[in-house]
């Protein structure tokens, strides 16, 4: 009898069942009956998250550039209401703001020393007024004595206000107006008005 020999060959996989993958791209190609194929990416999921990413940082950006220009806007209205409350010759002739900015730190200069001199000026008139026998109410021998304030007016001057009365101390108008020119105030108005028998002036004077 012939001997029969066996040959076991080795399983060779069919393509069809075999799925195949892109060892480079890490991409796997599904195969189907119908012989359409279906790409599927490792990386796909992270894509996804990198366009929400830009996203946010577009709208970042908008929002910094609203605020931004909302700012300058502000600003602009500050310092146009800035250069308004100066006088002309701290502006006049000039354009840019830092020179508006150094303007305003001359002109609060010059409010302060002013406003000292006021007040010292107040101080001394009312030294003067009170060495001259400014009193309150009356007398003993039933005359009525004069009353004076002194303060500083809105405007930056020095308002008087006295209420003159009659007998041997009563102070006049035209002393009063005397000694404001002797400590160096121009009297700029005088207003009187009739009180209960007497007059109440009202004067306005400056440096």
């Amino acid at each position: 009898m012939d001997e029969l020999f066996l040959f076991q060959f080795p399983s060779i996989p069919n393509p069809q069942n075999e799925t195949p993958q892109d060892k480079v791209l890490d991409y796997v190609v599904p195969m189907d009956g119908s012989g359409n194929t279906h790409l599927y990416s490792s990386m796909g999921s992270g894509a996804t998250g990198n366009d929400d990413d830009d996203d946010n940082g577009e709208k970042k950006k908008l929002m910094h550039r609203d605020v931004e220009r909302q700012r300058r806007q502000e600003m602009a209205t500050l310092y146009a209401s800035l250069r308004n409350l100066l006088p002309l010759e701290y502006t006049k002739g000039k354009r840019a703001i830092s020179d508006h900015m150094n303007g305003t730190v001359m002109y609060i200069k010059y409010l302060q020393k002013r406003v000292s001199e006021l007040s010292y000026k107040r101080d001394e008139l009312k030294k003067v007024l009170n060495s001259t026998g400014f009193d309150h109410g009356m007398s003993s021998d039933g005359a009525v004595l004069s009353t004076a304030v002194v303060h500083q007016s809105l405007d930056g001057g020095v308002e008087v206000v006295i209420s003159t009365g009659f007998g041997a101390r009563a102070l006049t108008l035209s002393r009063v107006l005397e000694l404001l020119v002797q400590e160096g105030l121009d009297v700029v108005s005088c207003v009187s008005t009739r009180i209960n028998g007497g007059l109440a002036h009202t004067i306005q004077s400056e440096v």
